[in-house]
């Protein structure tokens, strides 16, 4: 067996060309043009990239975007003043601190600042509430992103047992959630669970987000599994001579080349969860902005 890759990029592309459409109506029916606000403190080349990408993809939707660059020594008092004027800022109806913060500053004030209903990333403690208890929420891009490849590729996932690898704030919690709002039967396993290759094994849907380079094995999945690799891991080339020169590559959290001989589906790192992360964002926004209206979201 040769598992299906799971492309995110037609995916994502089809959630952008939606958004699109979405904020075309808004402006031309209700004069609403969504706004997205993102603050990135420090220089780190990947992160700069990802602000970038969020900013031209905004853009390119029709969207208002602000792109805030603070520079790594900011102080606690200055980022908070920065988002709460963007809080406050009518044009504005999704903010998005790009995290991890550098580690002088503390992100759970920052966080509470943005408030829940400007709060596109999902973190704020009402919107993590109301996605427990059922009710409609701003949630995590990337496990949204996740569920939309989920259902893209099973279609109904009524009775699907899930594992989920990871119990971040910004991943794991919120896919398990969401996964049992789809009626699936989740286990959610991390470092502490006793024997997890078994646990894994047990899965119609194994979703990886723990950040350790290739720790699931092949013989960890059950065969013909639906994969989702949400981990980025940056590593040397396998190559010797490339490794020797510096070069770097990225990979995921599962083993894509023993995983995809047993797998049913497996997305790929990178081009797999990646861009619907971005894609999420926006539609994220768009609801924000609907809700914020008094439209329907």
């Amino acid at each position: 067996m040769t598992a299906r890759i799971i492309e995110g990029a037609p995916v994502a592309e089809r959630l952008r060309a939606d958004v699109a459409t979405e904020v075309a109506r808004l402006r031309a029916q209700h004069g609403l043009q969504p706004g997205l606000a993102v603050v990135l403190v420090g220089d780190d080349p990947a992160s700069q990239l990802y602000v970038k990408s969020k900013g031209e993809q905004s853009k390119a939707a029709g969207m208002h975007s602000e792109t805030h660059l603070l520079p790594g020594d900011t102080t606690q008092e200055t980022l908070e003043t920065v988002v709460r004027k963007l809080a406050a800022d009518p044009k504005i109806h999704g903010i998005l601190v790009q995290l991890p913060l550098p580690k002088h500053l503390d992100e759970k004030p920052v966080i509470e600042l943005i408030g829940p209903d400007k709060d596109v990333d999902g973190l704020h403690v009402v919107n993590a509430g109301r996605l427990v208890a059922g009710l409609p929420a701003l949630v995590a891009c990337t496990p949204t992103g996740c569920l939309e490849l989920i259902k893209a590729t099973l279609g109904d996932l009524t009775g699907k047992t899930a594992v989920v690898v990871g119990r971040s704030l910004l991943v794991g919690k919120p896919i398990a959630q969401l996964l049992l709002a789809e009626n699936c039967t989740v286990t959610m396993a991390h470092s502490r669970t006793v024997d997890l290759p078994a646990v894994c094994r047990t899965a119609d849907i194994l979703v990886a987000a723990v950040g350790r380079q290739r720790m699931i094995r092949g013989d960890w999945i059950k065969p013909g599994a639906c994969v989702i690799d949400v981990g980025i891991n940056r590593v040397p080339f396998d190559d010797p001579e490339q490794a020797a020169l510096g070069k770097t590559k990225v990979v995921g959290d599962v083993n894509f080349k023993e995983a995809r001989e047993v797998a049913g589906s497996i997305t790929p790192v990178p081009k797999g969860v990646g861009p619907m992360t971005v894609a999420v964002l926006l539609a994220n926004t768009v609801k924000a902005a609907k809700l914020q209206a008094g439209l329907p979201a």
